[in-house]
């Protein structure tokens, strides 16, 4: 037996890559899946390892396996996420690179015409990619993870899984992009789309099909008015009722680091890398999280196919976007809280989960961390909250969320512009709705400009600011 100093760096970062993770006595062909474009090994059982349990001396290789010998006095405990944010390995590297290297190229030389090695084509799999996407099945704890070019090609990977007469019952409170895909999908093919409530448990259970609905598509909190969807309940009924059908959830507005939806139930989740995740709006990407491998096999078809896996340049910005984003998002909700309660006490209507004044700020707590930083309010009139976007200095007017800068928009004349007026009045979207994306700034300049941006709004627009009542 050798020992572990011994062996390549490979693998010593193959270990290292799994701490904090279910680790097993054994390190062999039963324990590890490989395929095509990386090669990966995932390690299972009821231990779970620290940094201080491995050393040279407590671990020993042989060419089938790894024993790892752990004093039974030492903590057994997983890692926190914010470790495992910044955790990044690379074990195929054969210089040890503190950073993932960015694979620039789109094909890879073969030493054999009749096997290919582990890459031949960046379009089906890349190494920084790889590393990436093997980064991320970690921290959320799928059996794969995928990253491609757009949240909307995310999605658009997954709903390509439906086929001719299949159902999708979604919200009513959706982000623009998402349903305008959806009404393309419902106009265009043989799919007939719903849009209930998800806040009740009963409308979506009334919109099942035991046999055709196919996907259950979720946002919790919603894009832009942060209504909660009870995702454990919910994919507890889907499953029951129509074994076959997926709950699919956009995670975006919590990220893994507030929120894991596998964990809740849900099949898939998926999210705008372009926003926490990245957290400089320098890139955009989308990123898929799938709890089976069957599930899993086909989505990775569907990427391969039409090509739209993440390039090695914006898989390496994204990979390095993670290490920080346990970091950023605590300022970031910390900002978010002050601000929402520094508007409500002004009489303003705001729409945040972590108000005592949400309605459903229990069951959203039940299932994540915390609220994060994206709120609404409304004023009472559109010509006023124009004014106060329009004011603003330190926010920056702008669609999207989750940078490390402080964005104000009004959704109805931005991001959700896509959907027809009459809809987004039939789903009681306010047209005077301001939507804010707390960054990572002083919160006292983010509250001056602000209450500055409120007083020169009032000034041409005088008005009564009697609070309302949570819709």
């Amino acid at each position: 037996m050798r020992q572990l100093n011994d062996f390549p760096i490979s693998k010593v970062d193959a270990i290292e890559n799994f701490l904090g993770q279910e680790c097993t006595q054994l390190w062999g062909e039963g324990n590890h899946h490989k395929n095509k474009e990386r090669e990966s090994y995932v390690l299972m059982s009821n231990e779970t390892m620290t940094p201080s349990s491995l050393s040279p001396s407590s671990v020993t290789l042989s060419d089938s396996a790894v024993v790892l010998d752990t004093p039974q006095d030492l903590p057994q405990r997983e890692f926190g996420l914010a470790t495992r944010c910044v955790l990044v390995s690379n074990p195929g590297d054969p210089y040890a690179a503190a950073s993932v290297p960015i694979y620039q190229t789109a094909t890879f030389k073969q030493s054999s015409a009749c096997e290919m090695g582990a890459f031949d084509y960046t379009r089906s799999g890349n190494p920084t990619r790889s590393a990436l996407e093997s980064h991320l099945e970690k921290l959320m704890k799928c059996e794969r993870a995928f990253v491609v070019s757009t949240g909307m090609s995310a999605l658009d990977a997954i709903l390509r899984l439906a086929r001719s007469g299949d159902e999708i019952i979604a919200g009513d409170d959706l982000y623009g992009g998402t349903n305008r895909l959806l009404t393309y999908i419902k106009q265009t093919l043989d799919i007939t789309v719903h849009h209930v409530d998800t806040t009740s448990v009963a409308a979506v259970q009334a919109a099942i099909h035991p046999q055709k609905t196919k996907f259950v598509l979720l946002e919790s909190p919603t894009n832009p008015m942060l209504k909660i969807a009870d995702i454990r309940t919910i994919s507890a009924l889907v499953h029951e009722a129509c074994p076959d059908a997926l709950v699919i959830v956009d995670n975006t507005m919590m990220s893994p680091i507030l929120m894991n939806c596998l964990d809740l139930g849900a099949d898939i989740e998926y999210h705008s890398g372009t926003k926490y995740l990245s957290g400089h709006h320098d890139l955009m990407a989308g990123v898929i999280a799938v709890k089976e491998k069957a599930v899993a096999d086909r989505i990775y078809f569907i990427i391969n196919s039409i090509g739209c896996g993440l390039a090695p340049f914006d898989s390496y910005l994204l990979l390095r976007g993670i290490k920080t984003l346990s970091l950023r998002l605590e300022r970031q909700q910390q900002n978010a809280e002050k601000i929402a309660e520094f508007l409500e006490s002004s009489g303003f209507t705001v729409y945040y989960p972590g108000l005592d004044s949400h309605p459903q700020k229990k069951l959203h707590m039940s299932m994540a961390k915390g609220a994060g930083a994206v709120l609404s309010f409304v004023t009472g009139d559109v010509s006023k909250s124009e004014r106060i976007v329009e004011a603003c200095k330190v926010w920056g007017i702008s669609v999207s969320f989750g940078c490390v800068n402080s964005l104000i928009s009004m959704p109805c004349n931005m991001s959700h512009a896509s959907i027809p007026a009459e809809v987004r009045k039939a789903r009681a979207l306010p047209d005077d709705l301001i939507r804010l994306c707390v960054g990572i700034e002083d919160i006292e300049d983010l509250l001056d400009d602000l209450k500055a941006a409120l007083d020169s709004a009032e000034s041409f627009y005088p008005a009564s600011k009697k609070k309302k009542t949570i819709a």
